[in-house]
């Protein structure tokens, strides 16, 4: 059977509004993250050509234009591009009702409503706090998300796949890392210690199992360690 990797790549740094949580933020990459996308694309290709491996023919994007955008750079870098479709499921953590709030705004309305109980300190870091709101979700729901979409998509490539492939996977750091976790590739605190550097690829080879899972491990690529006391939110 031919080796089958999934390459989890983060957008591209982007116009962010200050102290908002970025999961939905609907901006577009910045020159910076133009530039990561670029190198992102090299660096797909220098090493498909050192592993002779194939490239998927289709890109998956989250739906946000800042992951599309990297997506689009790295796809039309490669010789005969391939597609790039984007999908919710790879998305972000979602605050619900309070996306795109700041969050001074966030923590006040939670306070004005008599509904809520008062937020934990950590409620932005939490893994397992969803945000009492309306279609909010926690960080490992969105990780349970993700991991979801990777083992679907990768277990229809190795349905088809006649050589060595990798399936390139554009989307955000913590849902990212926290699907990670679902698939047993980090433990629960490398989460909080690892983030995930703009546009740099991390490569999981997969092989199918009769139960759907899927074996994976991390083969290449760097995960970002973070400095002490941060969140999760990237």
């Amino acid at each position: 059977m031919p080796r089958l990797f999934a390459a989890l790549i983060r957008h591209g740094d982007y116009a962010q509004l200050p102290d908002t949580p970025s999961a939905h933020q609907p901006f577009a990459l910045n020159p910076q993250g133009r530039a990561q996308a670029e190198s992102a694309a090299l660096a797909v290709a220098d090493q498909r050509q050192r592993e002779r491996w194939q490239l998927a023919p289709e890109i998956d994007s989250s739906e946000q234009l800042r992951a599309w955008q990297t997506a689009s750079i790295i796809a039309n870098a490669q010789l005969g591009p391939p597609a790039v479709a984007s999908f919710a499921a790879l998305a972000e953590r979602g605050l619900g009702s309070a996306a795109n709030l700041t969050l001074a705004q966030i923590e006040q309305a939670v306070a004005d409503d008599p509904r809520c109980p008062p937020l934990p300190a950590d409620w932005k870091s939490n893994s397992h706090f969803r945000l009492p709101l309306p279609g909010a979700e926690s960080l490992m729901q969105a990780g349970e998300r993700v991991a979801e979409h990777l083992r679907l998509r990768m277990a229809e490539l190795a349905a088809r796949a006649s050589a060595d492939t990798v399936k390139l996977f554009v989307g955000h750091g913590a849902a990212f890392r926290h699907a990670a976790h679902q698939l047993a590739v980090l433990s629960f605190p490398q989460i909080a210690r690892l983030s995930m550097y703009h546009a740099h690829p991390v490569l999981l080879e997969y092989w199918p199992t009769p139960n759907g899972q899927g074996r994976w491990r991390h083969v290449a690529g760097h995960w970002k360690v973070r400095k002490r006391g941060a969140g999760v939110l990237d």
